[in-house]
């Protein structure tokens, strides 16, 4: 049986600002000059801080802000064998097209040494949890329910698999992508163990796939292995999301999330990508996820949409701007979407995260802070009207 949660629970999509001392030492523990324990001490420090924060706000699901990673997936290399992790400048000295690669990080205002790709290898092994260990602490420091993210095995095997790198050690990304589902599928298993609330796969680069019209690099996967085919391609993540979904709903009665964005590292909206969610409708039906955490905050998103019976955590802050908006800003939005759907359906959370990438933040703690209050207040208000 699920944690009984409010209605209309409130919750962030993941990450935290850091603060300059643990980009400090994350800058350190990359140089060789601060040992991992070190590190992992100071990062802790702030995760209680992220937790005290979340739960003075009135959160009703807990994230640790991700303060351990570096970024949303490449955080990876660190705890995995056989993947290196290389920033875009250093994959400028692999990819084929490399005028093509730097044209492409220019318009995207992504500076190439500012984001980390986890770059396969070798064979892939895990040498410690990717997130269970971090989330075995965050149970130890709240009373909450506990979300927690990974990113997804699609998102895994297109930034994993450069083919001038890994070919040498798999012979195509679908071998690769076996591993990436084993992988994640023993993470899972320990998760549900720990008795996690929502387990939240980050798969942002489906939009991609539908608004880019076969473009074969992007800022998130350094070098991209995507097909030329954007059909085949939502076929291969849609099966890989399932094999991990599924083991969740087996083994435990934790709910499954999907996170699908536009991008997340600039806070230039014209370099981020735009459309409706519409085109991804007949794929969101065909994935066995309990619950849909989509942006709906700017209007980049396109119209809402239902989603059949899955939960929809509902996008209603944008991380990216610096005012926070008004409880009655976020209430407009939440009555529009329950026009179409039940409000036992409804989670509340930002667009995506406030630090998608360390070095990159997409806003200060004191806003984010804001824009989570503004959130639980609405949450409030809708609660007070339905009683």
């Amino acid at each position: 049986m699920r944690p009984t949660l409010p209605l209309f629970p409130v919750t962030m999509v993941g990450s935290w600002p850091r603060s300059r001392e643990l980009l400090h030492a994350q800058r350190r523990l990359r140089s060789g000059e601060l040992p991992r324990v070190g590190f992992l001490e100071l990062a802790r420090d702030e995760v209680r801080r992220c937790v005290e924060l979340q739960e003075s706000a009135g959160v009703d699901l807990v994230t640790d802000g991700e303060l351990t990673r570096d970024n949303f997936y490449s955080f990876v290399a660190d705890r995995l064998d056989g993947v290196t992790l290389m920033t875009l400048a250093e994959l400028l000295e692999h990819v084929e097209d490399r005028q093509g690669f730097e044209t492409l990080l220019e318009s995207l205002d992504v500076p190439a040494t500012a984001i980390r790709n986890p770059t396969c290898t070798g064979r892939l092994r895990r040498r410690e949890p990717l997130a269970a260990e971090d989330a075995r602490f965050l149970k130890s420091v709240t009373h909450k329910q506990l979300k927690v993210t990974l990113p997804g095995p699609y998102i895994l095997t297109r930034a994993f698999w450069v083919p001038e790198l890994t070919r040498g050690v798999y012979a195509s990304k679908e071998e690769l992508a076996e591993d990436v589902v084993a992988l994640l599928q023993a993470e899972v298993a320990e998760l549900c163990g720990l008795g996690v609330a929502v387990i939240q796969l980050d798969e942002p680069v489906l939009t991609e796939l539908v608004f880019t019209k076969g473009r074969t690099r992007t800022f998130m996967c350094a070098a991209l292995a995507a097909s030329q085919d954007p059909a085949a391609e939502l076929d291969f993540a849609v099966g890989l999301i399932n094999r991990v979904t599924d083991l969740i709903h087996e083994l435990s009665a934790a709910r499954s999330a999907l996170h699908v964005c536009r991008g997340n590292w600039s806070t230039r909206e014209e370099t981020l990508l735009a459309g409706s969610y519409r085109p991804l409708e007949p794929v969101f039906q065909r994935i066995r996820v309990s619950q849909l955490v989509l942006e709906y905050a700017t209007p980049r998103a396109g119209d809402l949409l239902a989603f059949g019976n899955k939960e929809l955590g509902l996008g209603v802050v944008n991380p990216r701007t610096p005012g926070v908006e008004s409880p009655t800003e976020i209430l407009l939005r939440v009555e529009e979407a329950l026009e179409l759907m039940p409000a036992d359906k409804l989670f509340l959370n930002p667009d995506c995260g406030f630090a998608t990438f360390s070095e990159r933040p997409m806003n200060s703690a004191a806003v984010a802070e804001g824009k989570l209050r503004a959130i639980v207040e609405a949450a409030r208000q809708l609660r007070s009207r339905t009683l």
